[in-house]
């Protein structure tokens, strides 16, 4: 499978906007050309659009395709508000939100400070089952 996304961003005016007007002619395009799936996501920032053809070379030619270099020079801001890529991209279809980040230091507390009183914590051998050569390990 290989995908193509288009995705292009709210600029002068909505990228929901470009998509209704060129949606019919980059839908035709992509048959054309053998595309086997494909999907449009409009997010607060624009669109993005996924493409799936079963071969690399429908893919780039549905990409060389002069119907789809139009409607990405007529995109909102077609020098910096679009982006071509040969993969699945935007929210990769995800419409749930993504897990929390972990939290900074793992969410660990600090340990208490040692007992003063308590002294130096010593293993037993006899439960460690460590010895040293001539007897057990001192610490």
């Amino acid at each position: 499978m290989h995908w193509l996304t288009l995705e292009v961003f709210d600029g002068g005016t909505a990228a929901a906007g470009w998509l209704r007007a060129w949606h019919d002619r980059l839908v035709e395009t992509a048959v054309t050309a053998g595309v086997r799936f494909w999907d449009e996501h409009e997010h607060r920032w624009g669109v993005v659009c996924e493409f799936v053809f079963d071969e690399e070379s429908r893919r780039d030619g549905f990409r060389d395709s002069p119907a789809v270099r139009a409607a990405l020079d007529a995109a909102p801001d077609p020098v910096n508000g679009v982006l071509v890529y040969p993969h699945r991209g935007g929210g990769s279809g995800s419409r749930q939100p993504r897990r929390p980040r972990p939290l900074r230091g793992g969410g660990t507390a600090a340990l208490p400070p040692p007992d003063a009183e308590a002294g130096p914590v010593r293993p037993d051998p006899a439960r460690t089952g460590c010895t040293a050569i001539g007897g057990p390990l001192s610490w």
